[in-house]
């Protein structure tokens, strides 16, 4: 297959990432094709649509072999799930697949076309396969079963941060790290109250703790 774009945003690395797309509706990322792909009438009639699905590559987590079965950080890193039953990035093909809201679409003289979504669940720099309309009519189905994922998605932290930690952000990268933050960003299988985690995000490093259901914001360097 071919890689026929880049996704963009102030998520160097895929820690501190949302787990799920949509979870953080204020994260804005933008969309660059490869120049073989930057042909308007490729997005003819995109505009219409409201969200997308993104097919791309787990970039980060290529291997040589796969496992029948894996252990989701979520359930606490012990108990092992059927790999076609979880959203592990460790499969036999590397491939995610992502909900996204289209903001818009500006048509620039350097790169084309580029997409601006929000809702995206990569990092910065991951490569895309491919792009299609999602359709309510058929992509949504209030009545599905979730899973395990129906017991441990949902509860967010209190986050406590000085402002003056954030004065390095604009306003709409407030709202996204501190959106982040709230749905606590560390590994399910650490609890450690006193350690000290930390993750890169617009070219700063926060660093947090988190006691019970409060997380504290610690430094921004």
């Amino acid at each position: 297959m071919k890689i026929i774009a880049h996704i963009h945003n102030d998520f160097p690395t895929s820690f501190g990432l949302p787990r799920q797309s949509g979870l953080s509706d204020t994260l804005l990322s933008t969309i660059v094709f490869e120049p073989e792909y930057r042909i308007k009438e490729a997005f003819r009639g995109l505009e219409d649509y409201s969200h997308l699905w993104l097919l791309w590559e787990f970039s980060d987590a290529k291997q040589e072999d796969w496992s029948p079965t894996v252990r989701p950080p979520r359930l606490g890193g012990n108990t092992r799930m059927g790999v076609f039953a979880t959203r592990s990035p460790y499969r036999p093909n590397p491939i995610g697949l992502s909900s996204v809201k289209l903001e818009s679409i500006e048509y620039t003289k350097e790169y084309g076309p580029v997409l601006l979504v929000s809702g995206a669940d990569m990092h910065d720099s991951t490569p895309l396969y491919d792009i299609k309309p999602y359709l309510p009519y058929t992509d949504s189905h209030p009545e599905a079963l979730g899973g395990f994922s129906t017991d441990v998605f949902g509860k967010k932290l209190t986050v406590q941060c000085d402002n003056t930690l954030l004065s390095s952000f604009s306003e709409e990268q407030k709202k996204t790290l501190l959106s982040v933050l709230e749905q606590d960003p560390r590994p399910s299988y650490q609890n450690d109250p006193e350690r000290i985690y930390g993750f890169s995000f617009a070219g700063h490093e926060i660093h947090f703790k988190v006691k019970d259901t409060h997380l504290q914001v610690t430094g921004v360097d």
